[in-house]
């Protein structure tokens, strides 16, 4: 996916993470804290500051420079009101992510998500070749369900204690996309 910001709806644009992002991510999670909560795991206090979202950032940048990830933000002019993320991206015959994402409450309901979602998958497969790419969400989370199955996701499974969210380890529903 090219660096270069891109449209996504409205004046909402997606472009490549920056080193230059850290104080607008943070920004982002402060404002964001009580919405995310409940979906991302337990933070310490460090992770929703600027030096700690530059962590995360120089980790997530190395990763993307190894091709095994494909960190994007979703801004609405200088305001990062969202993230998505492709993540454990396997080559060979796998050929396979995993997707992740947030947008900011104020801009809930909008299609976003789903805009975010459909630039992603577009550049999973035309960029990075991948044949799939996976989403996992709480069971209760209707929300993300509903924007992934207008996706094109398909549910596969679910995982019992998946993922450690809020303090305590969660069931997910799978869902996959085939690209192809």
């Amino acid at each position: 996916m090219t660096v270069d910001a891109t449209t996504l709806t409205g004046s909402v644009q997606i472009r490549l993470l920056r080193d230059s992002d850290a104080g607008r991510l943070s920004a982002a999670y402060q404002l964001n804290r009580d919405h995310l909560a409940p979906w991302e795991p337990a933070r310490s206090d460090e992770f929703f500051t600027a030096a700690g979202q530059r962590a995360v950032i120089d980790s997530k940048l190395a990763m993307h420079a190894e091709g095994q990830e494909l960190p994007l933000v979703l801004l609405a002019g200088s305001r990062i009101v969202g993230a998505i993320t492709l993540t454990g991206i396997v080559r060979g015959p796998f050929l396979s992510a995993n997707m992740g994402y947030w947008v900011d409450e104020e801009f809930n309901g909008r299609g976003i998500g789903s805009a975010a979602i459909a630039r992603v998958l577009a550049a999973a497969r035309d960029d990075l070749g991948l044949h799939r790419v996976q989403a996992a969400t709480l069971k209760h989370n209707s929300a993300s369900r509903k924007i992934l199955g207008r996706a094109g996701f398909r549910e596969i499974g679910v995982a019992p204690s998946y993922l450690k969210i809020a303090g305590a380890w969660q069931d997910h529903v799978l869902f996959q996309r085939l690209l192809e």
